[in-house]
């Protein structure tokens, strides 16, 4: 990874801080963590398409290098979503209905904390009305989840 870190643009490596060499890519705007074991994960795309080619181009970067690289086994581990309602949520009311699937303690977090067991999701909700629900293997399971928790989140609107 000292190599890496040498002859990369963009590369970072402190082991005392992160086991990982961090390199961060212009075109596609994605972060390659380049792990010892020889493992890479791509992070940032906001897309697969984005994320395949980025971590395509940093392995073509480490075969230039004089590293043997092989590109396989790629594959989407988490999708993120971030969504506006564009209206505020009662936090408390949620959380007092749905104890067994919510956590909210704001004196630590300002996000109540919502998971669901099918699709096995986390939403993280803000007061605000904006929510980020991560966890999914694809964005078909972020719509299908959504479209399960949006009538319970309207249920908590904040009636201004």
């Amino acid at each position: 990874l000292r190599k890496v870190v040498l002859y990369i643009r963009n590369a970072e490596y402190n082991p005392r801080r992160f086991p990982g060499c961090v390199v961060r890519l212009r075109e596609p705007r994605v972060t390659c963590l380049i792990f010892s074991t020889g493992k890479m994960v791509c992070t940032g795309g906001r897309s697969e398409e984005q994320n395949n080619l980025g971590a395509r181009k940093c392995a073509r970067v480490l075969q230039k290098l004089g590293f043997p690289v092989l590109f396989i086994n790629f594959r989407i581990q988490n999708v993120v979503a971030l969504v506006d309602l564009k209206f505020p949520i009662r936090l408390e009311g949620l959380l007092l209905a749905n104890e067994q699937m919510a956590q909210y303690e704001p004196e630590i977090f300002p996000g109540l904390v919502y998971r669901i067991v099918n699709p096995k999701l986390v939403f993280i909700i803000f007061v605000n009305g904006k929510v980020v629900i991560t966890g999914a293997k694809s964005v078909e399971l972020i719509y299908e989840a959504f479209t399960k928790v949006y009538p319970v989140l309207r249920n908590f609107r904040k009636l201004s």
